[in-house]
């Protein structure tokens, strides 16, 4: 395999779903620091597709955003049709798995007639990747660690078995409203330590750092759009 140079771009490890869905306060500490309920079952928004970019790409500020938060999260890529699945099914309908950064504009989230989909949908607030792992070499999704920095400092620090609802039950859950197709990405939740947890923001020229066990790391330099 040849050496990477410096100047190679690691594009993302998913190529143009036909659709990103996201779920919310999958973690309890996140639903918490949030203010928040604890979620019955999975609420989910949804993320354009034109959101994606590489692990390592620039995360690209917005002349109008304010309120720029991280959110490190384990993804699923579906690799079978899936509708109405029961548990079984939607295991088998999880091609792999990737790391991910929903990316989010707070004010735009959250003071724009709540439409959550606006905050999260913006050029680079996808980053995927670096590496698709396949299911059957990753045997525990549900027991990973799952770390995002910045300039430096923890922010977030988790394990993936906190989370409230499990990959395989997300997509049997959510089947039952919409059908998932080959492709498509599902990004399953971040754990506490948003920078909305704390009322601070990234600002351009933050380093981002993001990483899960067995699936690689991801860092990112936000900038402010041109």
């Amino acid at each position: 395999m040849p050496k990477l140079e410096a100047y190679d771009r690691i594009s993302a490890c998913v190529k143009a779903p036909s659709q990103i869905v996201a779920v919310g306060l999958n973690y309890r500490s996140h639903a918490k620091e949030s203010q928040m309920s604890v979620p019955g079952e999975p609420i989910c928004f949804s993320k354009s597709p034109h959101s994606i970019s590489g692990p390592n790409d620039d995360i690209i500020m917005p002349t109008t955003a304010g309120k720029l938060d991280w959110e490190v999260e384990l993804a699923l890529v579906v690799g079978a049709h899936a509708y109405q699945a029961d548990l079984e099914q939607a295991e088998a309908s999880i091609a792999g798995y990737c790391l991910t950064n929903d990316v989010s504009e707070r004010t735009w989230q959250l003071e724009r007639e709540g439409q959550w989909m606006k905050g999260k949908s913006a050029p680079t607030f996808c980053p995927t990747g670096p590496w698709f792992v396949p299911a059957a070499d990753l045997p525990d999704p549900g027991n990973l660690k799952l770390s995002l920095s910045v300039n430096g400092k923890i922010r977030q620090q988790a394990n993936t078995s906190s989370m409230i609802f499990s990959p395989a039950q997300i997509v049997s859950i959510l089947s039952e409203y919409m059908v998932f197709q080959p492709g498509d990405l599902i990004l399953t939740g971040t754990p506490e330590g948003v920078g909305m947890g704390s009322n601070e923001y990234l600002s351009p020229g933050d380093e981002v750092v993001a990483s899960i066990e067995g699936l690689g790391e991801q860092s990112m330099r936000v900038v402010r759009q041109q």
